[in-house]
């Protein structure tokens, strides 16, 4: 054999040799892919007769909703209605839910509140706030229903808010927009003397689910953004961070930018509510308004970096952390030097009549990641870190409370606003998951046209470094959510029996119908599969009417069986609502327009579900 020959053999045992290599290096990485997709599927996977470890309360932004999620499988459970009517379960059309929402077709809830007791998640109610238009919101996590509303006088904007106190005595909600009291009419040229920013504290009674106004705040004519309250030694402490503290009335980009710092006010909520107890305030629009300025150790500020998001208070209460998006880091501030500041009335300056503390005495550090860009909201684990959502560069940063320092950085997709962790706003986190609230999500799904969906991150942090699990789409536009243990929450299947409410029949053939002048009150009951409206006429189904009757239509589920939800709609009519196992519900209307028109069950209910029918005969005149 010559040598030509063999060293072309050699080269090709080399080429092979290689081609091998290269074919099982790409098989090894492919089944160490595979093998790491595994995990994280076997990470979020809940199999079939088994449930989320957490609930997930996320706002629905614009469409006025909240959205219920289980973690970790991220699986959407429900929407829930509450400033916005929704035709498949009638919330609007009934007669309760139509007089909650009032004349408004929508609202835009961005942070959710569960209520707390000693600063933890007790799971019996969720507060919402409409940004739009001026309400907040309470849902009964029993049924999750919303269960009351009410309107905010002198407000312009409830954005900041909601947040509870550390045993829900006060829903604050701090206004975004600064407006004249009562919104009357004032000249913008007026803005920094008429112009005021305002503060609701409600109340809310849980055995009657009902809200209160307690008293309103009434502060400079700064905007003011998320919010926290105090816990544990600070408990007696709301802080709000600030934004426009220029007083621009135009081209805010640019004229609300232009000083070095903002603020992070400090209101201490027990001596106002003290102050109110004795009569100290002025009725404004039927409110009762304090200036905390007028009142010794009811309000301080601490500059902080420019146009904060948001400002957080650490679980074990003695630290509150703020964000500034055009200055990019995280500020560390302690209560107790501020406490001890305002002790020996150690002030650096005052701005429009409140005391300005000193920055660097009541600052602990600057966090400052290189390269970490639009830093907005702060969450906590139970070892002592923090997390950071970064708008601009897309990530969340781990850090330590204590010392600063960076312990690791993940990849978002893409621009996290919000950010929830497990119990992540309490005094006892987790430290399990965290979920970044996206704002964008383009390429990652499937194209549904130029307005792409939101998204969501699933990001497991119970270890020392992060990890990306999933992302998910989600309905516009999630602007916060909480994430709250199962075990808090405790659903009704059915709603109780209750012999003595009003307007239930429980029995067929109680069914009846009772005229009083031009109303006509039909109390009825819905059961698989039909309809008895009165249980003594010919037919028992069927309802009529003369031509501009009021009708109430009252109608009672009486299949007292788990999931049995009965639909109500009047064909023609733009009326539809459902009744859940055990409730009563009311359908209010004017009989307006002569005719036959099908009553049907919109919810299937049953193998007969298409036969729950029966007839509203409207008279002529």
């Amino acid at each position: 054999m010559n040598l030509k020959r063999i060293l072309s053999a050699v080269f090709g045992i080399i080429a092979g040799l290689l081609v091998a290599f290269v074919f099982f290096a790409d098989l090894n990485k492919d089944d160490n892919a595979a093998s790491e997709n595994k995990s994280k599927a076997e990470k979020v996977y809940v199999p079939y007769g088994e449930l989320d470890e957490y609930y997930m309360l996320a706002s629905g932004g614009h469409s006025g909703q909240l959205f219920v999620y289980g973690i970790p499988s991220m699986r959407k459970i429900r929407t829930v209605p509450v400033f916005t009517p929704d035709p498949a379960t009638g919330y609007g059309y009934d007669k309760a839910s139509k007089e909650m929402l009032g004349d408004y077709t929508w609202g835009d809830f961005h942070h959710p509140a569960v209520s707390e007791t000693e600063g933890d998640y007790d799971g019996e109610f969720l507060f919402a706030n409409d940004v739009g238009n001026n309400r907040v919101a309470a849902v009964d996590l029993s049924t999750f229903h919303t269960v009351d509303m009410m309107s905010l006088p002198n407000m312009g904007g409830p954005h900041a808010g909601v947040f509870v106190t550390e045993n829900t005595e006060y829903i604050a909600l701090p206004t975004r927009f600064a407006r004249p009291l009562a919104g009357e009419y004032a000249s913008l040229d007026d803005y920094e003397k008429e112009y005021k920013g305002v503060v609701s504290m409600a109340t809310f009674d849980r055995e009657n689910k009902e809200f209160d106004l307690a008293y309103q705040i009434m502060l400079p004519p700064w905007s003011y953004d998320l919010s926290d309250a105090g816990k544990k030694m600070s408990s007696d402490w709301i802080v709000m961070t600030t934004y426009n503290t220029e007083f621009a009335t135009t081209n805010l980009e640019i004229n609300a930018s232009q000083n070095d710092r903002d603020y992070i006010v400090l209101v201490n909520w027990k001596v106002l509510e003290k102050e109110v107890a004795e009569g100290n305030y002025n009725e404004v629009n039927g409110a009762k308004m304090i200036d905390p300025r007028d009142h010794k150790g009811a309000i301080f500020a601490v500059p902080v970096a420019k146009s904060p998001h948001g400002v957080d208070v650490t679980p074990d209460g003695t630290r509150f952390i703020a964000s500034g998006k055009l200055a990019p880091l995280m500020t560390v501030f302690s209560f107790e030097k501020a406490f001890a500041a305002i002790e020996n009335e150690n002030f650096s300056d005052e701005k429009f009549g409140i005391p300005i503390l000193p920055y660097e005495e009541v600052m602990e550090r600057e966090v400052d990641p290189p390269g970490a860009l639009g830093p907005l909201h702060t969450q906590f684990d139970d070892k002592g870190h923090a997390y950071n959502t970064m708008f601009i560069s897309s990530e969340i940063v781990k850090w330590k409370i204590d010392t600063g320092e960076v312990i690791d950085r993940i990849p978002t997709y893409y621009s996290p606003g919000h950010a929830a962790a497990a119990e992540g706003d309490t005094v006892d986190p987790d430290g399990k998951w965290i979920v970044a609230l996206n704002k964008i999500a383009k390429d990652n799904f499937l194209s549904v046209g130029p307005s792409h969906p939101e998204s969501m991150d699933l990001i497991d942090i119970s270890g020392e470094k992060m990890e990306h699990i999933m992302a998910v789409p989600v309905d516009p536009e999630p602007h916060y959510a909480q994430i709250i243990h199962r075990d808090k929450i405790n659903p009704v299947k059915i709603y109780e029996k209750d012999e003595k409410r009003e307007n239930a029949v429980w029995k067929q053939e109680d069914a009846h119908i009772e005229r009083k002048g031009d109303e006509v009150h039909v109390y009825g009951i819905a059961m698989r599969s039909r309809f008895v409206f009165d249980a003594k006429a010919d037919r028992p189904d069927a309802v009529t009417v003369k031509e501009g009757d009021r009708v109430f239509f009252h109608i009672t589920n009486i299949d007292l069986d788990q999931d049995i939800t009965h639909g109500f709609g009047i064909n023609d009519y733009d009326l539809n609502f459902e009744v859940q196992p055990g409730q009563t519900s009311t359908l209010e209307f004017v009989a307006d327009k002569a005719g036959t028109y099908p009553i049907y069950c919109t919810n299937f209910c049953s193998a007969l579900h298409q036969e729950m029918s029966g007839y509203l005969l409207v008279e002529p005149k």
